[in-house]
């Protein structure tokens, strides 16, 4: 009668335990990093039985053994690689179309202003005198210099923005080593196959899913399941052994960035720090490029004017001034100062600046260097949707294991339900055979 009384009691604490778990499950479906949980149960050993021997009768009701997430490791690490991908992928887009944007005639007027330049000095070789073309032309100059001026301040505040969103990703990355360590110590003191423990459990793989997201980690895990987390390609510890190891950023002059690690260079191929240190690299070198072509078209336009004559019959004067695109200015002049003219005739010069235009001239370089960066982000979109794609079937391929399904929660619920009804049902046998026992005394 014992007997029957600790089955149904073993049964109730199983199945209460079991229905539990379903509420969880339920509760918590749409939670971002939830696993879904699984009570693992066992038959208990009968009174008459070892654990080396087992009779053909004698039941003794049933065991918990522990809850069992719903994982797998290999979905889980592919997901959090080509999650890595995708941020990376991701974030070099965005700025890359910010720099796109810079660039573009709509923001600086560059290509219209050297369109302009170079329209008006083939006017004025038809009419070299005429004062509203020369100051036309004039203000031509002054558009173009204000373009570049424009264009390099967008890209420096560009250079500031990355290297800020590197100092905050750094910052959140950090926080999420220390949070990890937390979890190790907690995962180190929970009780196997506790609720405690599987929350932990979930806890860690939504820190670890963050922190392939930023850069790329290598974890490996000890018997409680806590973490010892590497650097992914160098092997450099960032946590284990109850060590956090930060990273810092450090921004060079020109914007680059670089990572290191207890102050050596720790090198980050995916994720988002990735792409902000080659988003930092490419607005750096855009800058570069920027300075350079102001400064040649500066110095060809500078030079041709200067070769001509004023109408004042004096020498030209240099059309710009200023070292870089930064600060490149149009020269303070009147339209009687515009060299039109050379030793040839009244219109010489401007007719000079009609032969500039071709394959190598400023305006041609400038839609040169207009279609690579288009090309540039072209190939950052591409890359950018299949990285998408792959991590989107990785995360789906992830979640068919580990994502709850209400139609089989409610059928696990009903399940146990009627398996605690059944345990409630043996005990009130049990209670009501032993009345009746008791009774015929």
């Amino acid at each position: 009668m014992s007997d029957l009384l600790g089955i149904g009691y073993s049964g109730l604490k199983a199945y209460s335990r079991a229905l539990s778990t379903i509420g969880d499950n339920i509760a918590n479906a749409q939670t971002p990093g939830y696993a879904r949980r699984r009570l693992e149960m066992m038959e208990a050993v009968g009174g008459g039985n070892s654990i080396f021997y087992r009779g053909n009768t004698s039941p003794g009701g049933v065991d918990i053994r522990g809850l069992d997430r719903s994982v797998d490791q290999w979905l889980i690490a592919d997901s959090r690689l080509t999650s890595g991908d995708a941020e990376r992928a991701a974030a070099r887009l965005d700025w890359l179309g910010k720099v796109e944007g810079a660039l573009s005639d709509e923001t600086n007027g560059i290509k219209t202003g050297l369109t302009t330049l170079f329209t008006t000095a083939d006017q004025l070789t038809a009419d070299p005198a005429n004062r509203t073309l020369r100051a036309q032309f004039l203000q031509a100059v002054d558009d173009v210099a204000s373009g570049f001026r424009t264009a390099a301040d967008q890209l420096a505040g560009m250079s500031e923005g990355i290297s800020g969103a590197a100092v905050s990703a750094v910052s959140d990355f950090n926080a999420n080593l220390d949070a990890l360590e937390q979890i190790n110590i907690g995962l180190r003191k929970a009780r196997p196959g506790s609720t405690n423990e599987a929350s932990l459990l979930d806890e860690r793989d939504r820190l670890l899913d963050r922190l392939s997201s930023q850069a790329g980690v290598s974890a490996t895990f000890d018997t409680n399941g806590a973490v010892t987390l590497r650097a992914a390609g160098t092997g450099e510890l960032l946590v284990g052994g109850g060590v956090v190891a930060p990273i810092a950023v450090t921004a060079a002059p020109d914007g680059r960035l670089s990572y290191s690690i207890g102050g050596a260079p720790l090198a980050i191929a995916t994720g988002v720090l990735a792409g902000l240190a080659e988003s930092a690299n490419h607005v750096a070198d855009q800058r570069a490029a920027l300075d350079a072509m102001a400064t040649d078209f500066a110095t060809q336009l500078n030079a041709a004017h200067q070769a001509g004559i004023d109408a004042g019959g004096n020498p030209g004067q240099p059309l710009f001034t200023g070292t870089g695109a930064a600060t490149l200015t149009a020269a303070p002049l009147t339209p009687d100062q515009v060299a039109a003219a050379d030793a040839s005739g009244g219109n010489g010069n401007m007719l000079v600046f009609g032969t500039m235009r071709g394959a190598n001239d400023p305006e041609a370089r400038w839609s040169g260097h207009m279609a690579t960066q288009a090309q540039t982000v072209a190939a950052a979109r591409a890359h950018h949707a299949a990285a998408t794609t792959r991590a989107d079937a990785a995360a789906a391929a992830r979640d068919s294991v580990a994502q709850v399904d209400l139609d089989t929660e409610a059928a696990e619920l009903l399940r146990f339900q009627q398996a605690y009804s059944a345990a409630a049902r043996t005990i009130q046998v049990a209670r009501e055979t032993m009345q009746t026992l008791l009774s015929s005394l």
